[in-house]
C-alpha cells in the first residue's frame, strides 16, 4: 500500500474487529466436494487462530479430510449502517489438528478460557473435541463501498495491504 500510515490504520482496524469478535463463520468441504457453512468460538494466539469443536459436527471431520478452508468475520445486522455493506474480514486457510500432548494445546486452550469463559474447561474434558490451529494464508478487509482491501502475509501478520479498485 502506497500510504504506510493508512496501511498501519487499516492493520490496526482489522486487529480490533477480530478482537471485538467470540465466534468466526466457517466454509468446509466435504468429501462430497460440497460446501458446508457453520460457525465455531475462537481466539487468537501467538498469530495464528485456534478453534475447538466437537469430533460429531461434520466440519471437523472436512478439516481433518480437506485442511483448506474459508473463514469470515462480520458485523452484527443490527450494529450496521447498512446492510450491504457490513463491516466484514474473510480469509483463506488452512487448517492443523493440535496433539492433546503437544503444550501449545494446553496454551490455546488457557487463551480460550481467558476469551470465553470455564466452558472451554469443560469441553476440554470431552474426549471427542479437536483443537484447530487455522492460518491465515490470503484474505479480504471490506469497511463499505468503495473500502475494500486484499491481504497477504503468514498467519495473523500482514505483510501486504491492496485497496481494490473497480473497474
Amino acid at each position: 500500500m502506497a500510504n504506510a500510515k493508512l496501511g498501519q490504520k487499516v492493520i490496526e482496524e482489522i486487529e480490533a474487529f477480530i478482537q471485538s469478535r467470540k465466534s468466526l463463520m466457517l466454509s468446509t468441504l466435504g468429501e462430497d466436494n460440497l460446501p458446508s457453512a457453520s460457525y465455531a468460538p475462537f481466539v487468537t494466539y501467538d498469530q495464528h487462530l485456534y478453534i475447538f469443536i466437537s469430533g460429531l459436527a461434520s466440519h471437523t471431520q472436512n478439516l481433518i479430510d480437506r485442511p483448506h478452508a474459508s473463514l469470515l468475520f462480520i458485523e452484527d445486522e443490527d450494529n450496521c449502517a447498512n446492510v450491504f455493506a457490513r463491516l466484514r474480514l474473510s480469509y483463506q486457510i488452512t487448517s492443523n489438528v493440535i496433539s492433546r500432548d503437544e503444550p501449545l494445546w494446553h496454551q490455546a486452550i488457557q487463551a480460550m478460557t481467558e476469551k470465553l469463559g470455564e466452558q472451554v474447561t469443560q469441553l476440554s474434558q470431552l474426549g471427542d473435541f479437536v483443537l484447530f490451529q487455522l492460518t491465515p494464508t490470503s484474505g479480504r478487509f471490506v469497511k463499505g463501498f468503495g473500502k475494500a482491501y486484499e491481504l497477504e502475509g503468514e498467519n495473523l501478520q500482514i505483510n501486504s495491504i491492496k485497496h481494490i479498485r473497480g473497474n
